[in-house]
């Protein structure tokens, strides 16, 4: 299959934009959706990212990546930022960022981390706390006689779970199917007992090597690693895993 080109030219995604909210959604207490209009958007991938810019009054600015949380529909963007203690972009973002706001955005950003419609065989996603959100655009671009896909989703409690909800119905109508793994409290009913992920975890959830899953995994450093190590244990092709961890931008 030919791979289809990056939404927009090299310079128009280098380009700084102004990007003005116009919609914001309470996620959990500690994570929320921006809807961003960006005027000229070129378009872009599930996976893919964009750059933030922060400036203060004094001049001083700040620069973070976000994960798009949604597919490309004309110029809106949306992103989920997960607030970081005592961080000082994502809490104004969560916190002070309100409807008709401007920001600056440059993107979109990233071409080996991404899922095209039209891509054969079954997906295999694994998320570790926010790494949901690219997935989630993933999930969101499958469209109806897409390849099957599968998300396993460690996170320390429910209340931690992004898009909780809405996985809920794609699950129901058979978008996705959806697997938790809780790392510190988990739901009443559920047998496994709070833990890291393990491989039983992928094999009960996820898909076999025999199915030759395209494998996307976010997240943590520490929990990509782990995961990587446990999808290759298992025999799964390392040319078909896919990983994106988390990390600021350059200022």
């Amino acid at each position: 299959m030919a791979r289809a080109a990056l939404p927009g030219g090299l310079s128009a995604r280098r380009a700084w934009r102004e990007a003005r909210l116009v919609e914001r959604r309470a996620e959990t207490p500690s994570a929320t959706t921006l809807v961003l209009d960006v005027t000229g958007w070129p378009g872009h991938l599930a996976g893919q990212h964009v750059d933030l810019r922060l400036t203060a009054d004094d001049g001083y600015t700040a620069t973070r990546s976000y994960s798009l949380a949604g597919p490309a529909v004309g110029d809106r963007v949306e992103v989920t930022v997960q607030r970081v203690p005592d961080g000082e972009v994502s809490t104004f973002l969560c916190d002070d960022l309100q409807v008709g706001d401007r920001i600056r955005l440059r993107g979109p950003v990233g071409g080996w981390f991404v899922w095209r419609p039209g891509q054969p065989g079954p997906v295999l996603l694994v998320a570790g706390g926010s790494g949901v959100v690219p997935l989630m655009a993933m999930i969101r671009t499958r469209p109806a006689d897409g390849p099957p896909f599968r998300l396993v989703y460690s996170a320390r409690e429910p209340d931690d779970v992004l898009h909780r909800d809405e996985l809920g119905r794609l699950a129901a109508r058979g978008v996705v199917d959806v697997g938790f793994v809780f790392t510190r409290r988990t739901p009443d009913g559920v047998e496994r007992a709070p833990g890291r992920l393990r491989s039983d975890d992928l094999d009960r959830s996820g898909w076999t090597a025999a199915d030759a899953p395209t494998c996307y995994v976010c997240g943590p450093t520490g929990f990509v690693e782990a995961a990587a190590t446990l999808l290759t244990a298992a025999g799964h092709d390392p040319a078909r895993i896919r990983t994106e961890r988390f990390g600021p931008s350059g200022p």
